[in-house]
């Protein structure tokens, strides 16, 4: 069984590196920024329920973050329009000037802040508008404040551009959400940007306006740092929680916030690889000039669709949340009913974080002893063809990540194959 990822700190090796090695190419030489990561986890989990698939098993996977509805049909109608108009040449490298009007719009509407196209970057996806701003401004000695657990790509790509990032870790107890004094003891000379995300995967707690306001009354003493407000899970929240981003709250520290969102979750576009931030226009810049020797422009086609979805109606989000809550509440009940684990309650996004501790030291029928959370999903991909995502990977254990944006039927019957492992242990 290939073994779950694990993340390495950098410059270290475990024995299980994924990096690439020189065993039959010598003239290869690979830089250090390739062995300063390790593969994105949750994309090597999926992976490898994918080939077990292929390979005949009938593994359900629950690793991947990604609706499984279908992308609505006026965004579709979009695209299809863009082609026969014949927009399908390049366009300006971060953005037309159509889609950034639209994204201006977005925030005007839903967020009350107020920005210009200078202010405006468009990548192919979010993940790309992150790497263009922590590239252009993240260098050898600079810090990175992350909250864990933590999306794993955050670390991964403050890593990649030479800085270190540093781990505010707050466990089940303190509601899996960095408070005001955790992240002022993290703050140093060498802080360069504090990155929070609201509704959060992996643990889909968000930040009421309150903790985010004393969050910004800690940053802001502090002018050499700056905020990345990872915003993607905006529209997919329950139990009415109410969504804040931090631009809106501390409009004095305009300057200093990049506010990052996209069409890929609550629009269900995430092949189309639209993301956007608004941020100073300084480093609006220079991201596009990294954008520009890296992808060029995004998806021109893309880019026209993600206009209708942002300008258009919106009633489907609110039916697809339904469904989110349902299989969330499903999701929580099932995995509290089992014996070891216990699982909060998430604010928002389709993911549930679940504490494991009460089944670490317990034995497999085959007598194999559960000794970490990796251990763990071993076992449930192993003996009840289920993937998830181990806590490790987030950086907070013994737990487990589940994404419920999956059908209904086929989350059921992992649900049932989970309990079915958990009853096996001994």
């Amino acid at each position: 069984m290939t073994p779950f990822p694990r993340r390495v700190p950098c410059g270290t090796s475990d024995g299980m590196s994924d990096s690439p090695k020189n065993v039959d190419t010598p003239a290869i030489r690979f830089a250090d920024r390739v062995n300063r990561i390790a593969p994105s986890p949750t994309v090597a989990i999926s992976s490898l329920a994918l080939d077990l698939r292929a390979a005949g098993r009938d593994v359900i996977g629950l690793a991947t973050g990604e609706p499984d509805f279908p992308t609505p049909p006026h965004v579709c109608d979009a695209a299809m329009r863009a082609i026969r108009d014949g927009h399908t040449r390049y366009t300006q490298v971060d953005g037309i000037p159509e889609l950034k009007a639209a994204i201006i719009r977005k925030f005007e509407r839903e967020n009350g802040i107020t920005f210009t196209p200078e202010n405006i970057s468009v990548g192919t996806g979010g993940k790309q508008v992150l790497f263009n701003a922590l590239m252009a401004t993240v260098q050898e000695g600079d810090e990175v404040v992350i909250p864990a657990p933590y999306w794993v790509s955050f670390a991964g790509i403050v890593e990649v551009a030479g800085g270190t990032p540093v781990y505010v870790t707050s466990g089940f107890a303190d509601g899996l959400k960095m408070t005001a004094d955790s992240l002022a003891a993290a703050i140093t000379p060498r802080t360069r940007w504090v990155i929070i995300n609201s509704p959060s995967n992996p643990t889909g707690m968000g930040y009421s306006a309150a903790e985010l306001r004393a969050l910004a009354d800690v940053i802001r003493p502090h002018e050499q740092v700056m905020v990345i407000s990872d915003d993607l899970y905006e529209h997919l929240t329950y139990d009415g929680f109410a969504f804040h981003t931090l631009a809106a709250l501390a409009p004095d520290m305009a300057g200093r916030i990049l506010t990052l969102n996209g069409v890929s979750k609550s629009y269900c576009m995430t092949g189309w690889r639209i993301g956007f931030a608004a941020a100073p226009a300084p480093l609006v810049r220079a991201m596009a000039k990294l954008q520009s020797q890296s992808t060029s422009c995004p998806n021109s086609i893309a880019q026209h669709a993600a206009i209708a979805a942002l300008d258009g109606p919106t009633d489907f989000i609110a039916d697809n949340n339904a469904a989110f809550a349902r299989r969330r509440g499903r999701v929580l009940a099932a995995l509290n009913a089992m014996e070891g684990i216990s699982c909060p309650a998430p604010d928002g996004a389709f993911y549930v974080f679940a504490d494991i501790s009460g089944l670490i030291g317990k034995k497999r029928p085959d007598g194999k002893v559960i000794e970490t959370d990796s251990d763990f999903a071993a076992a449930l991909l192993e003996q009840g063809d289920v993937a998830v995502v181990p806590g490790v990977a987030f950086g907070l254990s013994p737990a487990f990540r589940i994404s419920f944006a999956t059908a209904d039927d086929a989350l059921d019957t992992a649900l049932d194959r989970i309990a079915s492992v958990v009853a096996s242990l001994v």
